[in-house]
């Protein structure tokens, strides 16, 4: 018998290789018909007929149409070239992952050569735990390092002086805390993620100072460390200081990690403020859009170009319950998103969005909190679907308390089991070709453009925010959402469906402050005790008297001893003069029947 050779490996294609086959390929390749005559297609108004027997008198038209919060109709058909929804017209044949607007993809190869990064968030107190927790994360399965701020830390507020310490995430004040907090972490290989809130430059700095400490290169930070100074100002409805302080920042921090850090971005526009708020997703997407478009005009008055600008920007959804609208909204985005890039001038290969998502805490319920594991896992399958870069699956208890280590392998298992067992990283652009969705995607987009319009029409996001518009019409949302609920056209299962009156809710686990604030101030205290004063006064004199190279001031005074507080004054620019902005207020749709129960079981207890 012959000797058999052994087969040589089959080689994996790159994007770029991929991409140059396709290009060629591009509308040169002819498919021969396909016949169908031995068939005989059924009309739609024969369709419509037989829906017609089987319903016995009830309306058609009222119901099997379903209409949605963002002013789509779902028809109870699609077809091709059939029905009131011909579709033929809008399938992206033309297209190809990773080009043109990118509806059907940021990357060519989809899912098959990078899978989506898991990007489960760590919000333990301390940064020594918190530490743990990251290489916990990594070890189960995590792929991104996503670290959670508390919101003295994200104010820029040392542990001493904070009310709230550890309230949502890590407690940083010090070099110390952060050189603890990344220290063992294999940065090179895994990116960073940390949302800052209105301004990423210090975080950018003291993590570029504790790298530096101990010798690793700063060029090993990738992922993202951004800011969000609008969404902030729509939560708070104000500002510590002035947005153009903060765009002065902003532009400094890009200019630094473009020469320094350049596969790190550093502005992080996210949607929560809207999603939380009770923002369906055409709001969502529109609103987040009018932000990005008004830090954009911000940096390219600061002189960048928007080649930097665009390769800065990370994106934030959240996603919600409606499963079909919210895979439409992801491709819709990406391809809105590439529309207004191109009018900016960028080039085709910095139009595609970097798109990271969670679950919408919006949905999530308190009451029979088991159900939040079977909403947040067909929200994640949307986001699949959809085509997110990354994803952080919140713990199922997140309405309660930080979740423990039962919920957190939970949320994070269902990640693992769509990328291995069920096959999510085969199909590139699932969504692609489905006569429904790409009807969807088409209609999304064209509510969004039409919703971003309006922004643009009162000039911008900001004297938007001014006019009160996005508020008004997310509030008219909430309230259509708390009626639906009311009246059980929407339906909570354990909450305003099927409740169980004799549910023991979950214990809430608060966590000792008090202590843990004592623990980081000591600790702070003791770190303190070991610099040099004078030469750190020196520094801090320094960056308060600097216009240019703020970033590197802000790195050597850092590592000269400073704390989070006392860089934040040093480079604080003038007081805010926006103030007296109608703040979004943050909901959940079933948070009115919980209090109900509340009521009732307090009522209880006093008669």
């Amino acid at each position: 018998m012959d000797e058999q050779k052994p087969q040589e490996p089959v080689k994996q294609l790159t994007d770029k290789e991929l991409e140059a086959i396709l290009r060629q390929s591009e509308r040169k390749t002819e498919f021969p018909a396909v016949s169908f005559d031995e068939f005989t297609p059924p009309t739609y108004e024969e369709w419509v007929d037989a829906c017609n027997a089987l319903l016995k008198g009830k309306p058609f038209e009222k119901t099997m149409y379903t209409p949605t919060y963002e002013g789509i109709t779902f028809d109870p058909i699609y077809t091709w070239r059939t029905g009131p929804s011909a579709v033929d017209d809008i399938l992206p044949v033309d297209d190809y992952p990773g080009m043109g607007d990118f509806v059907r993809g940021a990357k060519v190869n989809g899912y098959k050569c990078a899978p989506w990064g898991i990007a489960q968030a760590c919000d333990e107190t301390l940064p020594k735990e918190n530490n743990e927790l990251l290489k916990h994360e990594i070890d189960k399965g995590s792929t991104v390092y996503n670290i959670r701020l508390d919101t003295p830390t994200m104010h820029g507020v040392d542990a001493q002086n904070a009310k709230h310490v550890g309230n949502i995430g890590v407690s940083i004040t010090t070099l110390e805390d952060m050189s603890t907090l990344l220290d063992g972490l294999d940065l090179k290989k895994y990116p960073i993620m940390i949302y800052c809130g209105a301004d990423s430059m210090r975080m950018i700095a003291l993590a570029a100072a504790a790298l530096k400490a101990k010798g690793e290169p700063v060029e090993n930070l990738h992922g993202v460390i951004g800011a969000n100074p609008l969404a902030q100002m729509a939560k708070a409805g104000r500002l510590r200081q002035s947005l153009e302080s903060h765009y002065d920042d902003m532009a400094e921090a890009i200019r630094w990690t473009t020469k320094n850090a350049p596969n790190l971005r550093t502005i992080f526009v996210r949607s929560d403020i809207f999603s939380r708020g009770g923002a369906n997703a055409v709001q969502e997407t529109a609103y987040t859009f009018g932000m990005a478009v008004e830090y954009i005009r911000a940096m390219l008055k600061r002189g960048l170009s928007i080649h930097d600008i665009a390769r800065s920007i990370q994106f934030g959804f959240n996603t919600g319950a409606t499963f079909y609208i919210e895979i439409a909204k992801l491709r819709a985005a990406r391809q809105v998103w590439a529309n207004i890039l191109e009018a900016f001038g960028a080039d085709e290969a910095d139009r595609g969005a970097v798109i990271h998502a969670r679950p919408a805490y919006f949905t999530k319920t308190i009451f029979d909190i088991g159900v939040n594991m079977l909403r947040n896992t067909t929200e994640i399958f949307s986001a699949v679907v959809g085509g997110v870069d990354t994803y952080e699956n919140e713990p199922y208890d997140e309405t309660v308390r930080k979740g423990d280590e039962f919920s957190r392998r939970i949320a994070r298992n269902v990640q693992i089991l769509l990328q291995e067992e069920f096959g999510m990283l085969r199909p590139i652009d699932p969504a692609g070709g489905s006569w429904a969705i790409e009807a969807l995607t088409k209609e999304m987009a064209e509510k969004v453009w039409a919703e971003f319009q309006k922004i643009e029409d009162l000039g911008g996001m900001k004297k938007a925010f001014e006019a009160g518009y996005p508020q008004e019409q997310i509030l008219e949302v909430v309230k259509k959402r708390f009626k639906a609920l009311d009246l059980r056209k929407d339906r909570a299962v354990g909450t305003n469906m099927y409740p169980n009156m004799t549910e023991v809710l979950l214990e809430p686990r608060p966590e000792d402050t008090p202590a843990l604030k004592k623990e980081l101030s000591e600790a702070a205290a003791a770190y303190r005790k070991t610099i040099d004063k004078e030469f750190m006064g020196k520094k801090l004199e320094e960056l308060e008297g600097t216009e240019e190279g703020r970033l590197d001031k802000a790195i050597e005074a850092f590592m000269a001893g400073a704390t989070v507080g006392e860089v934040r004054e040093a480079l604080k620019g003038e007081e805010s003069g926006v103030e007296g902005i109608k703040p979004i207020t943050e909901h959940r749709w079933t948070e009115r029947f919980e209090q109900l129960r509340f009521d009732t079981e307090a009522y209880k207890k006093e008669t």
